[in-house]
């Protein structure tokens, strides 16, 4: 079957695919992929129909060669799909095809998608966020600076009443947010239910003495039917949020948690996406699976710090931050290949997180604007001070960087920020 039609227009309500392929012929490979991918297989078919060809087939309209590694050629393939060819509202069995076998095929040398577009008919298949940024902003009334987070830590360890004390003294020292870390769930030595409660004890007590809202994160990640009565017991505790981890729950849990009807905001933490992302040679990028996780509906996101611990460029991770925050996504830079509509959907509030600490602040803000979460765990708990000092120190270079001004003109009113500037050089 050919699928190649170079220099076709794709129709707006077609779903679009762009990679880079390595192959010894790369027209043979994006034919390979299109049928791969959709309606085709490694022989003609006697079971194929005209009109099943004539409706679903997809078409590989570009092909940009981008050079050779010895007898591999690399290039830019862009394919279209017709959207009868998918079940819209079902993201696990869109998956299987645009992202399925294709890795699999013996042909290929390297493939690594880069980036999806979804028709409007697609999007409208979805909730989206619950909240965005604005509602998310509502709910914690700070309207004009990032929110400050931190991560208890050690990640695991600590039992639910010295959790709940680091919580407390997060929130008193300045923080906005504290979550469970990725893989802190219900273990024995801290168990979901108690430390849940504990926390949100805690929260009380910060709120009433520093009168700000604060916010809570459990990590309720687990077994779906689990995870659904973990949500059920934040919900009726009066938690505003819950936390997931996305990618090991898989896109239909995703998908599925979102619409159970929750009131709470869904923050997902990315833990095991570089596993995906990370290659250049195979794989999905992150900027794909952040346009993933806004339609299934999650409405914080991390998104890496550009000077953080974890890898990713500028280029990047303004890329991903842009698909998320902004409702009309123009192709300004090499990591955006499309133009992506979002028709109304929500957005989602990126997180800024790994290897954060007070000095790193300005350039974050410089680099995401005032619409980011800015997380630190050990950038507050490794304060020499302790937890609250680190909170007021984490504060304090937000504030500095909304106002304009030096971290050093800052310290000098803010001791625990001197002190931060000083330990961590």
């Amino acid at each position: 079957m050919d699928y190649l039609e170079l220099g076709y227009e794709p129709k707006d309500n077609e779903l679009l695919s762009c990679m880079v392929v390595k192959a010894e012929n790369l027209k043979k490979a994006a034919n390979d992929i299109a049928g791969e991918s959709s309606i085709g297989t490694w022989t003609e078919l006697k079971t194929m129909k005209s009109e099943i060809y004539k409706k679903l087939k997809p078409r590989v309209y570009e092909i940009n060669e981008m050079g050779k590694e010895g007898d591999t050629n690399i290039g830019l393939i862009k394919i279209a799909y017709p959207l009868d060819t998918f079940e819209p509202n079902n993201m696990p069995g869109t998956l299987a095809g645009i992202a399925g076998n294709i890795f699999g095929m013996k042909s290929l040398n390297g493939l690594r998608i880069l980036d999806f577009r979804f028709p409007k008919e697609f999007i409208k298949c979805y909730s989206g966020p619950k909240y965005g940024i604005k509602g998310i902003r509502k709910l914690l009334n700070v309207m004009e600076r990032p929110l400050v987070g931190t991560i208890v830590k050690p990640k695991v360890g600590l039992n639910s009443e010295e959790h709940a004390k680091v919580a407390y003294n997060s929130w008193i020292g300045g923080c906005d947010i504290v979550k469970d870390d990725e893989n802190l769930v219900s273990q024995d030595f801290n168990k979901f239910e108690g430390r849940l409660h504990k926390v949100l004890e805690c929260r009380d007590k910060a709120e009433s003495e520093t009168g700000e809202k604060k916010i809570y994160m459990p990590n309720i990640t687990a077994p779906y039917r689990e995870m659904v009565r973990r949500a059920e017991l934040v919900e009726d505790a009066g938690c505003e949020y819950a936390m997931i981890d996305v990618v090991v729950l898989g896109f239909s849990a995703v998908q599925q948690i979102r619409e159970e009807g929750f009131n709470f905001a869904i923050h997902a933490h990315r833990a095991m996406h570089a596993a995906i992302t990370r290659s250049r040679e195979w794989g999905i990028s992150m900027l794909a699976l952040a346009k993933i996780y806004r339609l299934l509906g999650v409405d914080q996101l991390h998104i890496g710090t550009v000077v953080g611990k974890m890898e990713g460029g500028k280029d990047e991770v303004c890329s991903i931050r842009d698909e998320i925050v902004l409702e009309d996504v123009k192709e300004d830079n090499k990591n955006k290949f499309f133009n992506q509509k979002w028709h109304g959907l929500n957005n989602t509030f990126p997180v800024s997180s790994g290897g954060v600490y007070p000095k790193l602040v300005p350039e974050i803000v410089n680099i995401f604007g005032k619409d980011v979460i800015i997380q630190a765990g050990g950038g507050i708990h490794g304060h020499p001070e302790g937890t609250v000092a680190g909170a007021r120190a984490m504060r304090a270079s937000v504030e500095a960087s909304i106002e304009g001004i030096p971290l050093s003109e800052k310290a000098e009113e803010v001791s625990e920020l001197k002190k931060a500037l000083e330990y961590w050089k």
